[in-house]
This record gives structure tokens, sequence and C-alpha cells, in this order.
């Protein structure tokens, strides 16, 4: 896991803090040729990302009007500004101060550098070499505007003067934003000549001020001092308002509790109270290239790389623990369902042992009714046709059925074939065939020969126009041949009998 570090970088030495859990404490300090030991310093520590603050006297400020652009063109127009200021410079910023509310609406920046390159060398090819990763390199004057708005500072113009180490720092905010920057030694650091110091800078900025025509003669602009309790009453007495310019004193422990600063610090320097706002609240303008940062983007494109395998390991763990969580469900409803089975099957086992013994194996018995089932399967039944009979005899109630021979016309070998059935001539296809014998009862007209015959001519003609069968007469109520007188009378005068007749039927089964 990476650990954040800050190093505060002055003209005398480099001081290494580490975060933890919100609180910054030292971790080493290393003068300014004792570069060897912070190589050693950074080897040790191949896991910190490191961000260096730095307070130096090297630097510069200006602010430029450039036309309103964006992109590519913005940026080419203060690289050329940025070269043409600071020539030599290899770290420069700029951050934006606003757009002018005129008719070009052009748009006001202020371009910084560090100036000082000898002052950064040793450090930056330190870090080069060990391939330590550097997230930027931030400067203590662009940390100033935070301060003011968290210290909820409202002029629209003020001066701002701090103490670090041995210097006072010295900063002209308009609207909140930097537009000037300056650093000045402190020669002794008794609370006395810190408020004597505190009182000639800030007269002394207020005349450069006005020299550069950034304020006016005779505007009044107040100077805000960070002192500690210890010092107050000292510079209370020394710095005193006068014509144009006006001091306010700001306690530093109420400074350090509105920047969440948890160790209050013990005297007027603010080192640790600019880290903390760096820690907590990053700005955006910082003056390291991409090539000094080479490594620190190396590291966040490998972190993010662990990352996305870490989301995809640990998705495929959620789906691995899924599927076997699945697995057991499903192992867990086999098992049971083989208790069910095996305590079904003694159950089934018991009650046969309650069965009498039959006579043959239960191999054997259940041989033989799967043949049941085929021969039940295959076996045919007469009821379609004697449905078939039955509508075309609803239509005559007088004519009687006494009986019917029925089989199916493709008979097993070796099987009895009942009466008329043995002299049919069967068809080769499957199908049914019925012999019906009946006889008709014309009623009181009985004796009329010619009533006899169209009884019988209708149910003829109301089975033929039944497509699915074939009608075949074998024997005539009485002979109707061509030699033979068809003559009136009792039917059944001459032997007391009613006139049958027979008739075969064939129905073919659609295969």
């Amino acid at each position: 896991m990476s650990v954040r570090c800050f190093l505060y970088l002055n003209a005398q030495q480099t001081t290494a803090f580490r975060w933890r859990a919100g609180v910054l404490s030292e971790d080493g300090a290393f003068a300014a040729g004792d570069s060897g030991r912070f190589v050693e310093y950074l080897e040790a520590n191949p896991k910190c990302i490191f961000t260096i603050l730095a307070n130096v006297a090297d630097e510069g400020f200006q602010v430029e009007t450039i036309p309103l652009l964006r992109g590519a063109d913005r940026r080419a127009v203060i690289a050329r500004k940025l070269g043409q200021q600071f020539f030599n410079a290899i770290l420069t910023a700029s951050s934006s101060l606003g757009h002018e509310q005129s008719r070009r609406k052009n748009e006001r920046v202020l371009l910084a550098a560090l100036t000082g390159n000898e002052t950064f060398s040793p450090w930056l090819q330190a870090l080069a070499s060990t391939e330590a990763a550097l997230t930027g390199i931030y400067s203590l004057p662009l940390l100033q505007p935070l301060l003011v708005r968290r210290l909820a500072i409202t002029d629209e113009r003020c001066l701002l003067l701090t103490v670090q180490d041995q210097s006072i720092r010295q900063s002209y905010l308009e609207k909140g934003e930097l537009q000037f920057s300056r650093l000045s030694v402190l020669q002794d650091d008794s609370a006395g000549s810190m408020a004597r110091a505190f009182a000639s800078e800030a007269r002394k900025l207020q005349q450069y001020l006005i020299s550069q025509r950034l304020i006016g003669r005779q505007q009044p602009i107040t100077a805000y001092l960070l002192v500690h309790a210890s010092a107050r009453e000292a510079v209370r007495s020394i710095c005193v308002t006068q014509d144009t310019l006006s001091f306010v004193i700001l306690d530093i422990e109420q400074c350090a509790q509105r920047c969440r600063v948890r160790t209050p610090p013990p005297d007027t320097r603010c080192e640790l109270l600019f880290l903390q706002l760096l820690a907590t609240d990053r700005p955006r303008t910082q003056f390291a290239s991409d090539s000094l940062r080479h490594a620190y983007h190396l590291r966040r494109v490998r972190s993010l790389l662990h990352g996305v395998a870490a989301s995809v390991l640990l998705t495929c763990l959620l789906y691995a623990g899924n599927d076997w969580y699945q697995a057991k469900q499903l192992d867990d409803e086999v098992e049971a369902v083989n208790r069910e089975t095996f305590l079904a099957q003694q159950r089934y086992d018991a009650i046969l042992r309650t069965f009498p013994p039959i006579p043959t194996t239960s191999e054997n018995l259940r041989l033989l009714i799967n043949r049941y089932l085929e021969l039940e399967k295959g076996s045919r039944s007469p009821d379609l046709l004697w449905r078939e009979i039955s509508q075309a005899l609803q239509g005559e109630p007088s004519v009687e059925v006494d009986g019917i021979d029925w089989r199916m016309t493709s008979p097993t070998p070796g099987e009895a074939v009942p009466g008329e059935l043995q002299h049919s001539e069967l068809p080769s296809s499957e199908g049914e065939l019925a012999i019906v014998r009946g006889t008709l009862r014309v009623g009181a007209s009985s004796s009329n020969r010619r009533q006899v015959l169209a009884a019988f001519n209708r149910l003829l003609a109301a089975l033929q126009r039944n497509p699915s069968l074939t009608v075949e007469v074998l024997q005539q109520p009485f002979d109707i041949e061509s030699g033979k007188l068809v003559q009136g009378g009792d039917v059944g005068a001459e032997d007391g009998r009613l006139p049958s007749f027979k008739l075969r039927i064939r129905r073919t089964i659609a295969t």
C-alpha cells in the first residue's frame, strides 16, 4: 500500500514528513549538500508517494493578459509567455485569475516560476535515480489563497504575512487570488525582531505595490499577520495602524483549527499549517512537468491495473462461490432424494413381504404384463363399425338385426374364422368385415312385397352413402330374379316366416 510523504524544501535543507491517519510527523531532515543520505532515504521507502512544497526566494510572479482562448491554442500562448518571462526556468506554472469584463473579454493569467534550478536539481536527480513517485512540486505562495478562504478573509485587497523557518513570506492577494509574493530572511527569531520585521516588510510591500500601480497611493489596505499567542503582545505593540496600512493579528492556533491541523503549532512558524493544507486540499497549479512525474504516472497505471485485476479476481471468486454454493445445494438435494428413495424402497419391500407368494418369478410376471400390454395396444374393437351400421339403421324402424359376425380382414395365421367369414374374399390391406343378418317388419302393410323391397333398398342406400364402407348383399328378402314373378299378398303366408336378409360389410382401416 502506498504511503504519502511530503518534502518541505527551502534554501537550507529538505525536511520529510509522513502522513499517517491525518497527522503529519517528521521523518527526517537532509541538508542542502547531503543528497546521498536523501537517496538512501528514498531507497528505504520505495512505496512512498512524494509531494514537494517549496519555500524559496528564487521565484517569480507575473500577471499577464491574453486573448480568450481554449485548448491547445491557450496552452501554446501561455508556454510562449512563460518562456519570455522566465527563460531558463524548468519549473513553471500558470493560474487563471479570471476574465476582464471588457469588450474583448481577455483572460488574466498569473505566470509563476521557481527560477533557482540549482536549488532543486540535486533533489530532483535523487528522485529520478531511485524512480520515486513524485506527484508534483508546489510553491507555498500558491497555497495562500486557500488559507485566505479557510480563514474567511473577505477583503478585496489584502496582504498576508507568515513566518516559515528563518524567513517571512509576504503576499498580495486580490479577490482571493494571489497576485504577487516575496520572501525575506528573518535575522532573529525573537518576538521583538519578528514584530519589527512584520511592520517593516508590510510597508515595503505596500510601497512596491504602489510603484507597480497595483494599488492606489491613498488606497487603504490591511495586512494580516499569523502570530502565536506567545508573540502577540510584542507584535501588537510594534505593528500599529498608520495612514493607509492597518494590521490584523490572527491567532495561529485558531487558524490551525480551521485548517483541521490536529497538532497545534508550538510557535509562529506555519510550515505544518501549509503542509496540512497541501495534504487535504491540494491545488491544481503545480510546477513539475510530465517527465518529472513519469514514475508517478506509471505507479498510477500500475495501481489501476492492480485494481482492475483485483476486481476481476473478486468477481471470479464471487461467481465461483456462487457456483460452489449452488453445487452444494444440488448435492444436498440429491442426497435427500437418495435417502427418500432408500426409505421408499424399504417401505416397498416391506409391503411386498406382506403379499402371498406368486407361482412365478417377478421377471416372468413383468414379461407377461409387457406382452399383454403389447397385445392390448395392437388389438382392435368393432365399436367403430357397429356405430356406422347403427347410424344407417336409425332411419329404418322396420329393419331388425338378428346377428352380426365380425372379424379383422387380416387374421392371425391359424386363427379360427367363423361361418360365412371363412369363404369371404378378404382384401390385402387391414380392415374389418361384418356379416349382418336381419329381418324386415313393414307393419300392417307387410304383405306388400314392394314396400319390403323399398325398405331394404333404403337400408342399402344409407350404408352405401358412407364412403368408408363397402356393402355386398348375400341374401335378398325374397327372390327378385328376372324369371320370377313379384306378386302382392302375405309375404310369410307360405311358411309363416318374415322376409330376412344378409349383408357383408367391409371397412378399411387407414394406415
